[in-house]
């Protein structure tokens, strides 16, 4: 099983990325990148991990990371240019990034708000998402994503809200190289983020808004939904807000602007 090629990484992404760094093994890429945040690492700066122990989704949420079955990686922003009230729509972006590399792949994906990706006629989870923003004196945010490459083995349990993991190879992806995988998400990811920093971390003035909605299955779907607090919101899914919000309109006619950072879980309610 081949290992991902750093120095081919390297030579091909050089430009929309300041480093491009791979470990063998680590406990996370997000906590390392936090880490080097505070260090000054520089702005786009990418760690890769042939293997996590300790990866994580949203809420700390564990995420299987096995070696030589994804791409497990981390990338250090620091987009200035953005209000933080419009950070939390940069899940958004790399999850419409992974859906340009299931397209280049052949398969069928979808986004589940704010942060799954769901892959294949069952639509089961392929890919995760966390960002997290860093304490440090100018804005900093560790964008984490996680690609099941290769079947994870039957005795990987469901994710959260009873979602089967699959992989890109289960799906009939027609590439399955991870070096190869690792580059053209990286790739789709700076094409679609410089477009979002430039508009100030508008979705719809970066032209992102209607691709998002128009792949998020979460829309139009009756969802209950798990605030802080023990709080449950339950109603219909009907829009995504340009800052990245979900809008949730209940029996009683009353829209709910709810934002990814306030969600314990979210459920499709049959």
């Amino acid at each position: 099983m081949a290992e991902i090629d750093v120095a081919r990484l390297r030579a091909e992404l050089t430009g929309p990325y300041a480093t491009v760094d791979v470990v063998e093994s680590t406990g996370s890429t997000n906590a390392d990148l936090r880490e080097a945040a505070v260090r000054g690492a520089p702005d786009r700066t990418v760690l890769v991990a042939e293997e996590q122990t300790a990866g994580v989704g949203r809420r700390y949420r564990h995420w299987v990371s096995p070696k030589g079955s994804g791409v497990y990686l981390s990338i250090l922003l620091r987009p200035t240019e953005v209000a933080f009230s419009h950070v939390g729509s940069l899940a958004m972006v790399a999850g419409l990034a992974m859906l340009d590399l299931t397209r280049e792949l052949g398969v069928d994906a979808v986004l589940k708000w704010p942060n799954d990706v769901l892959a294949g006629p069952d639509r089961g989870k392929c890919a995760g998402i966390l960002a997290e923003s860093v304490a440090s004196e100018e804005l900093a945010v560790v964008l984490g994503i996680g690609v099941n490459v290769r079947p994870l083995g039957e005795d990987v349990p469901p994710a959260a809200g009873g979602l089967r993991p699959t992989s890109l190879e289960e799906e009939g992806a027609s590439v399955t190289d991870r070096t190869l995988i690792t580059k053209m998400l990286l790739s789709a990811f700076s094409e679609r983020e410089r477009r979002w920093r430039a508009a100030g971390g508008h979705l719809e003035r970066a032209g992102q808004l209607e691709d998002y909605r128009a792949h998020c299955e979460t829309l139009g779907r009756k969802v209950r939904v798990l605030l802080p607090g023990d709080t449950t919101l339950v109603g219909t899914a009907r829009d995504i807000e340009p800052g990245g919000g979900l809008v949730v309109v209940t029996e009683d006619g009353r829209e709910h602007s709810v934002l990814a950072g306030d969600v314990v879980h979210l459920r499709a309610v049959p």
